[in-house]
């Protein structure tokens, strides 16, 4: 795969640029899709970044984020269920039909992490009617344990399954992150199952690289740069049926700190040399 129908820049990768910039640079790079991220695009305007998406002609792979559904207070769990839905409205706005999830960690004072999963379950129950009115789709995305405490109790794609499963594929699936699953010896056999069930909603790809930085959220690596064999973790979602979007997706003080139309030329370099 050396060609570009199948790439998608996240927008976090290159979130020095802003939206008119990001779109003039994947112009001249020939990309074709992007993952946006609601917090830029809401600085932006959603009706003015719809107009620009449409005028570039680009499609939106995803959304990130939507989730956060683990508070136990009350107030706290609605206001959660409303932010979650003006989220799918944005998604149907931009043109994507994938909303990613990241769940949320475990609520002040507690250490039940079954129940805060349930507390996932009861918000998709909610959620998922919505967002199939809208047309979009919900993507649970398990990250890395390390994020279990305060970001997202949702570790495994087995745990991911078990709550996407609740419901039908076409309104909840997982989105597979090389970053956050590539340590799991089971994984695989777990993509083989969402794939068996046509929940693989997003495909995304980081290196893991050493030493994390403080506080762990900018240790993403650009492709090549770390331990994860990406071209194995494509075959591992091709064999299970995925034929969608392939998007990196990065949090990089240093990537960010560069150019950022440089940035977005390596990592198409990158992605090219992974599946070459």
């Amino acid at each position: 795969m050396t060609d570009l129908a199948r790439f998608s820049i996240n927008q976090m990768t290159v979130k020095q640029l802003s939206l008119p910039e990001l779109m003039d640079a994947c112009g001249r790079s020939g990309v074709g899709q992007v993952g946006l991220w609601r917090e830029p695009v809401q600085e932006y305007g959603l009706t003015e970044t719809a107009k620009l998406i449409r005028e570039a002609g680009l499609a939106v792979t995803t959304l990130c984020r939507g989730g956060f559904f683990t508070a136990t207070d009350p107030e706290a769990h609605a206001a959660a269920l409303a932010d979650n839905r003006r989220a799918i409205e944005e998604a149907a706005t931009l043109g994507t039909d994938t909303l990613v999830l990241v769940s949320g960690g475990l609520p002040p004072g507690t250490k039940d992490l079954r129940a805060a999963r349930e507390r996932i379950a009861d918000a998709l129950t909610e959620l998922a009617p919505y967002a199939e009115a809208h047309g979009v789709r919900l993507a649970i995305e398990p990250l890395h344990p390390m994020y279990a405490a305060d970001r997202c109790v949702v570790s495994t794609l087995a745990q991911a399954l078990d709550l996407a499963e609740r419901f039908p594929a076409h309104q909840v699936g997982v989105t597979v992150d090389t970053y956050h699953l590539w340590w799991d010896d089971r994984a695989p056999a777990q993509i083989a199952r969402a794939g068996a069930a046509g929940r693989i909603h997003a495909f995304q790809l980081a290196d893991w690289v050493t030493p994390l930085p403080e506080g762990v959220l900018t240790g993403r690596g650009q492709i090549g740069d770390g331990a994860i064999d990406m071209r194995e973790w494509r075959d591992y979602v091709e064999a299970a049926g995925y034929t969608g979007p392939i998007e990196v997706e990065l949090f990089n003080e240093e990537l960010w700190a560069r150019d950022g139309r440089e940035v977005l030329a390596e990592t198409v370099e990158r992605f090219h040399s992974a599946f070459l």
